[in-house]
């Protein structure tokens, strides 16, 4: 078999130059000079035989045989790195550390109790948490390789484990004057109401999911923002029923009498972001997180 004479860091170097978009914006990325940069991409361009890079004003830009090759150079490296990841999880056993992205609408009393039980099973594994809304799940598996995404919404070619039946509930706080219909509120008289809407936390391919089509909406980025707002008498939204447990018992806030979609359910799912190459730890959480779950009152299988 022919040894490559291009290596998997001239690949990586060119990438970066092509995605930041000039050779001192790459080499500032990737902590090198910029004179390392330019003869590493002059070096593959020379093994190559032909260039792959143009300079368009201050920026470079690919040729259309760079563009071929690129691609394919993307799905070299990634493969590298999945084999490097496999062979690690594969010599140490015990994950070092997790990185776990969860939709915010999660229960977060089973997360949280999950998560308290799994400490002190964890063997010193670090977790790295990051939330997000609606597509912000695909978004984070796209861009990277976290151990688990916790989301409604499973991308073709992940493995996923069923966790929960998620509760939306449409509330408002006890003075509203939805509050004091005398009759189930039908989408026409919603409509003329505020309503708080969770803005979608991904960049590249949001998705507008307002339950209703009206333009009085305030947008929030977080479910926390919109239950405390909705708390102090603004507006109504859907927020997630095992997160209104106190404010329904005080009675802050209450759930609005509808004709019809007062509640929403929908399941959410452990997405298994690194496939066959999932360690013992993040498998541990998963079933942390079913058995608080199967305990939790929105569970409903």
């Amino acid at each position: 078999m022919r040894a490559p004479r291009v290596t998997l860091e001239q690949w990586r170097v060119l990438q970066t130059v092509v995605d930041k978009g000039g050779f001192a914006q790459a080499a500032e990325a990737l902590h090198k000079s910029q004179s390392s940069v330019s003869y590493t991409v002059a070096k593959l361009q020379e093994q190559l035989g032909y260039p792959l890079l143009v300079i368009a004003g201050r920026k470079a830009k690919l040729t259309e045989r760079g563009e071929v090759l690129l691609r394919r150079s993307r799905h070299l490296i990634k493969e590298a790195v999945n084999l490097e990841e496999l062979a690690n999880t594969l010599g140490q056993g015990w994950e070092p550390e997790l990185e776990i992205v969860v939709d915010q609408a999660f229960p977060t009393p089973a997360l949280l109790n999950a998560l308290k039980a799994f400490e002190p099973q964890s063997q010193g594994t670090q977790v790295q948490l990051k939330e997000v809304v609606l597509s912000g799940g695909l978004e984070a598996l796209k861009q990277g390789h976290p151990d688990l995404v916790l989301s409604s919404i499973v991308p073709k070619g992940y493995l996923a484990d069923p966790i929960v039946e998620v509760e939306m509930v449409a509330v408002a706080a006890a003075e509203h004057p939805l509050h004091q219909e005398t009759l189930p509120i039908n989408n026409e008289r919603l409509s003329r109401e505020l309503q708080l809407v969770i803005r979608d936390s991904a960049v590249e391919t949001p998705i507008d999911s307002g339950w209703l089509g009206t333009e009085r909406r305030w947008t929030v980025s977080s479910i926390q923002s919109s239950l405390e707002i909705v708390s102090n008498g603004i507006g109504f939204a859907w927020l997630p029923k095992a997160d209104l447990k106190e404010a329904l018992e005080n009675g802050k806030l209450k759930v609005l009498n509808l004709v019809s979609g007062g509640e929403r359910a929908f399941y959410m799912y452990a997405i298994f972001g690194k496939g066959e190459r999932t360690g013992p730890a993040a498998r541990l959480l998963v079933e942390l997180l079913q058995k608080e779950c199967n305990l939790c009152p929105n569970k409903n299988l």
